[in-house]
């Protein structure tokens, strides 16, 4: 059994622990939180008895082979590092840190102290994005990728309202690009690479955050369109365009309904039925430390260094500054 420790005890890491529960070996073993009433109150819930509210014991305790990361995102280098330097396995939400800086530190420190250090963006461990890499061939030559995620936040009324939470503070890191434009970007690094050229354009809220923006990026022979939004919704779904057909994918996160769309008119459906759709991160994750591997070959080191660079690029240009 791989024993698991979590750090973040919010709704997303409710909905992991459910995930990862269906893969086999995982057990959570451990609760961090700066509140102990906090620790004590989400580690009840799932009959857990080791609780940490200092993340240096949390590091060094022997309770935990590996530990799932899902704080703010300001937080995630420091949080992994330490943790990394103690020879645990990090598990680190997306986006994977503040910037590139702080990600080729991650990743020197896995390298350093061999242990399995993983960006948890769960798109590109889905079965439907398998089969859209196992069936682009069909659609010819790529000219055209283009990617919406636009969902209007559960907590913008509140921001309206006067009250800056989390989601739209640049103290934690966050914005649009950081928490829904990355679900677009990293598929797309995925599938095509490193871009050659990148043109960002954005909507600033007063706090200083993006709460909305759209990227323009160039390949050799296409280009590539992303459209992010915390502040509207969009019923779009998204597309890769080849000269012999289209792929459909009805939505980037999670992608559940995938099309391949010929020229001649015909539909064929190559949709795949799916767990959890956060079971394939944990499950990947497990399986490769089962496996003394330290890298995933899916969500690679280098998958996610690029992304930080889409992303650091973007916000250079939309004018948004983290501190």
């Amino acid at each position: 059994m791989i024993k698991f420790g979590i750090i973040g005890t919010n709704w997303i890491t409710d909905s992991f622990i459910e995930a990862a529960s269906m893969a086999e070996d995982f057990v959570l073993s451990a609760v961090y939180s700066r509140s102990e009433e906090r620790a004590a109150e989400f580690a009840q819930k799932y009959g857990v008895e080791t609780i940490f509210t200092d993340l240096k014991e949390m590091a060094k305790s022997d309770a935990i082979d590996a530990v799932y990361i899902a704080s703010p995102n300001s937080f995630h280098a420091k949080q992994a590092i330490l943790l990394m330097k103690h020879k645990k396995h990090v598990l680190c939400e997306k986006p994977l840190a503040s910037n590139t800086a702080e990600v080729k530190e991650m990743i020197h420190t896995a390298k350093e102290n061999n242990v399995l250090l993983m960006e948890a963006l769960k798109t590109t461990l889905l079965p439907n994005f398998k089969v859209v890499q196992e069936n682009l061939h069909k659609i010819g030559t790529v000219r055209r990728f283009t990617a919406s995620y636009c969902q209007y936040s559960s907590r913008y009324d509140a921001y309206k309202a006067g009250t800056v939470l989390n989601a739209f503070n640049p103290a934690f890191s966050n914005g649009s690009i950081m928490d829904i434009g990355i679900y677009c970007i990293y598929p797309l690094v995925v599938l095509f690479g490193k871009p050659t050229a990148i043109k960002a354009n954005g909507y600033i809220l007063e706090s200083g955050v993006d709460g909305e923006g759209s990227i323009i990026l160039s390949y050799p022979e296409m280009e590539a369109v992303v459209m992010f939004s915390k502040i509207t919704d969009s019923s779009l779904p998204s597309e890769i365009q080849g000269e012999d057909g289209n792929i459909v994918i009805d939505k980037m996160n999670p992608i559940e309904k995938v099309e391949i769309h010929y020229r001649n008119g015909i539909v064929e459906n190559v949709s795949q039925s799916q767990q959890h759709s956060m079971y394939y991160e944990a499950d990947e994750f497990i399986k490769l430390i089962k496996a003394g591997k330290y890298e995933s070959t899916i969500n690679t080191y280098t998958n996610s260094l690029i992304t930080a660079e889409i992303i650091e690029e973007t916000r250079k240009q939309m004018g948004v500054v983290f501190p």
